[in-house]
């Protein structure tokens, strides 16, 4: 029984953990709207399963995306191509569970969309069913505003992606700037245009300059969110663990940490490997207790096996 209690107390402190923040409002796209008509910046930020959408939910970030990016990040594939529609449900109602006060989007895999608007409907559908979204992310440009105008005429709220497409970056040359020519700055603002008229209530501008960020973003009546796209967007969204130093692989310039998670983790596994090692841990206030008498009886009927 003593035991069981304890378990209680376990179970009781670790809900208090998760829930020590108090609960906010629950964000929508009118609030998302509202926060962009006032010309206060949303945040948005990764999160690619339970723990980590909740901790970016009780941050109070507007915004969670559960991004591609979880195939490198979470999954260690090669890029973020590799990841199927399937791993990507999995990972976002994990996230869902978490967040209880963000406005919820996902990303559609590469290859799960634009070869007809039939495809692209199914698979946002199988995103906002089984993964429990409450809106997909599609990268690309005109070549599929008319599929992105499908699906939010059927209701299935559409964030898009312009810039920088990551699911392109071989066609790209890489995960290189985009528009960083008049011509093809032009071009992104095109796309962003055709993103906003089939029906995107936000979009993600990645990687292009300060300035062209800024000016795209006049140009539109739909909030960006950028990453590498200077300040002057309408929101800002980065990858949780990069920005809490779990990587220290590749750091973008557009990226800032605000931990050194990777290091501190290290440090501390290892001190727990040698604390096991030299048998300091578990000490006495880490172990449950039995009394002595209990213990006595047991060691008496041990003693005749």
């Amino acid at each position: 029984m003593a035991l069981s209690g304890d378990m209680g107390k376990i179970g009781r402190r670790y809900s208090h953990y998760l829930n020590e923040s108090p609960s906010r409002p629950k964000m929508t796209i009118p609030g998302l709207r509202k926060l962009y008509r006032q010309g206060t910046p949303i945040t948005m930020l990764t999160a690619h399963d339970y723990i980590s959408g909740r901790i970016a939910d009780e941050a109070g970030v507007d915004m969670v995306l559960v991004g591609d990016s979880l195939a490198m990040v979470a999954l260690g594939y090669k890029d973020t191509n590799e990841i199927g529609l399937d791993e990507m449900i999995h990972h976002t109602r994990a996230v869902s569970r978490g967040v209880e006060s963000a406005f919820l989007v996902a990303d559609l895999p590469f290859g799960t969309y634009g070869k007809n608007g039939d495809q692209t409907y199914e698979s946002a559908v199988a995103m906002v069913k089984r993964g429990k979204t409450e809106a997909v992310k599609l990268e690309g440009g005109i070549e599929i505003a008319d599929q992105i105008a499908k699906i939010t005429a059927l209701g299935i709220p559409v964030c898009g992606h312009v810039g920088l497409t990551p699911q392109r970056q071989s066609s790209l040359g890489g995960f290189k700037v985009q528009g960083k020519t008049a011509a093809t700055a032009m071009s992104v603002l095109r796309d962003a245009i055709a993103l906003q008229e089939a029906g995107c209530f936000a979009m993600v501008l990645e990687a292009v300059p300060d300035r062209v960020g800024e000016l795209v973003t006049s140009k539109l009546k739909v909030p960006t969110i950028g990453i590498g796209a200077g300040p002057g967007t309408s929101g800002q969204v980065l990858v949780q663990l990069d920005m809490l130093g779990g990587f220290d692989s590749f750091v973008p310039k557009f990226l800032k940490q605000y931990a050194n998670m990777l290091d501190h983790n290290r440090a501390a596994i290892r001190e727990y490997s040698e604390e096991v090692k030299q048998r300091q841990f578990p000490a006495k206030p880490h172990c449950y207790t039995i009394n002595d008498r209990e213990f006595e009886e047991f060691a008496n009927l041990a003693e005749k096996i």
